[in-house]
């Protein structure tokens, strides 16, 4: 029997690393304030380590959106895999050469493309898509705050959010 009501507790798993960075901070602030001695120090410690918590799940609550949409992520060893209804495929980060956020789907698409392969598009709601985000932070030169300025946009267009420079013959 649960006592938290399914949307309450859906609210409070997308926030859970913010509410636990602000304990930490709480609780760094009371030793640090509250006490004397070597109890006062590690609550000196945990005040900036609770802010870097703070900010961290700050980025990955805007990042999260709703589940239940189509098709299960899973990504494994630098490997991004989509299993969809219609779709679905594998992309090697390594080898990723642009991150694509399309609005004009409902529900909005990532598109990783890679170099001669169709574009792996993967719905924001996908079951397991909340763990792309350690994924593209992985990408070099990937800035997160414009990743998720795109991801909150209302604009219907395609936003490319990361591209890297490819070498062409011609």
């Amino acid at each position: 029997m649960s006592f938290i009501r399914p949307d309450a507790a859906a609210s409070l798993s997308r926030w859970r690393e913010v509410l636990i960075g602000a304990g930490v901070v709480a609780l760094g602030a009371w030793w640090s304030v509250g006490f004397i001695g070597i109890l006062s120090w590690v609550g000196y410690i945990l005040l900036p380590v609770g802010a870097a918590l703070t900010f961290i799940g700050l980025q990955r609550a805007r990042f999260r959106r709703a589940t239940g949409g189509p098709g299960i992520v899973q990504v494994d060893e630098g490997r991004v895999t989509y299993f969809g209804p219609l779709t679905g495929g594998t992309v090697d980060l390594a080898e990723m050469s642009r991150l694509t956020l399309e609005h004009a789907t409902k529900p909005a698409h990532w598109g990783l493309h890679q170099p001669g392969q169709p574009a792996l598009m993967i719905p924001t709601t996908a079951q397991g898509a909340d763990t792309l985000f350690d994924a593209f932070t992985t990408l070099p030169g990937l800035r997160v705050q414009k990743m998720l300025a795109a991801l909150s946009s209302q604009d219907r267009e395609t936003v490319t959010v990361w591209s890297t420079y490819t070498n062409r013959l011609h």
